[in-house]
C-alpha cells in the first residue's frame, strides 16, 4: 500500500469521530520504483494531510521530506524527487494500520489492507 492510499484512508467505525491519520505498524515496507509525473505531484500535494505523510514516511524509515511544506516548494526538482518517493514508491507491504481513537487494527497484508 502506498503512502498516497494511506493519506486518503480514515476509519470508518461506528461512533469514531476521529478516525484519520491511521497508525502504521510497518513490518515489512518495499520499495518499488516509478517514473515520476511532475504534473501529478503538483496536483496531489494540495489534496494532500501533509504532516499526515511526514508522519507516516517516518513510520516506514523515510524522513527526507521537511516538516511543513508550501506550494513554493513545487518548483523544487529536488522537493518533488523526495515528496515522489514518500508518495508512489514507498510501501507498505506487510503490517497495520491502527485506529486513533479506538486502537482497532486493521491488518495490511501483501500491500493490501
Amino acid at each position: 500500500m502506498r503512502l498516497l492510499t494511506h493519506n486518503m484512508l480514515s476509519s470508518n467505525i461506528k461512533g469514531v469521530s476521529n478516525g484519520f491519520p491511521l497508525g502504521i505498524e510497518a513490518e515489512k515496507v518495499v520499495e518499488k520504483q516509478v517514473d515520476m509525473n511532475a504534473d501529478f505531484l503538483k496536483n496531489m500535494f494540495h489534496k494532500v494531510e501533509w504532516k499526515a505523510l511526514v508522519d507516516a514516511a517516518k513510520t516506514v524509515g523515510y524522513s527526507e521530506l521537511p516538516e511543513e511544506a508550501d506550494s513554493s516548494l513545487l518548483n523544487s526538482e529536488d522537493f518533488l524527487k523526495k515528496f515522489h518517493r514518500a508518495l508512489l514508491e514507498l510501501h507498505l507491504e506487510e503490517g497495520a494500520l491502527i485506529c486513533p481513537e479506538t486502537g482497532r487494527r486493521f491488518p495490511v497484508n501483501k500491500g493490501l489492507n
